[in-house]
């Protein structure tokens, strides 16, 4: 029997979150099938991007970033950061148990600042991010579920031409 799926009450945060999580459960689940090999292929040789020549890479940067999404948060808040460096797995699994531990770590922020306000209409009270845009809350949980199902998509085409080399 299917679980039902429970949502989280807290108004426009708790539906962020939800999107979130759904998001990096796709994830999960599209690369569950790739064995310790096929995650280090280079599938793209001619690509500038390092952060995209493999399902390794791929993954590498989608924690970092989601670690630094949720550190760009606390630091509007006026918390003291220090930004995470990217960490290579060498497998599957460990990359799964990264993606639920940097959600649960972005989760907590909102927990621990329930009244959070995510949407600012004042320019000069929105936040500029590392890498010079420039957002308010809402949106940059919004850049980081969109960056989850970009990056989920980018595997999926791997996954196909991985599929054919080893045909």
């Amino acid at each position: 029997m299917k679980k039902e799926k429970t949502y989280r009450t807290n108004g426009a945060v708790g539906a962020l979150l939800d999107e979130y999580e759904k998001a990096l459960h796709e994830m999960i689940e599209v690369i569950n099938d790739l064995n310790d090999e096929e995650l280090k292929i280079i599938i793209d040789k001619n690509t500038t991007d390092n952060d995209c020549k493999s399902v390794q890479t791929i993954l590498t940067h989608v924690v970092q970033s989601g670690y630094t999404y949720a550190l760009e948060i606390k630091k509007s808040l006026g918390h003291e950061i220090h930004y995470r460096n990217k960490i290579t797995l060498l497998n599957v699994h460990d990359y799964q148990l990264a993606l639920l531990k940097m959600f649960s770590f972005t989760e907590s922020i909102f927990n621990e600042n329930p009244n959070i306000k995510i949407t600012e209409y004042n320019l000069n009270q929105k936040f500029i991010v590392r890498w010079g845009q420039i957002f308010d809350i809402e949106q940059l949980m919004q850049h980081a579920i969109v960056h989850i199902l970009r990056h989920r998509r980018q595997i999926e085409k791997f996954k196909a031409i991985i599929k054919l080399k080893l045909d």
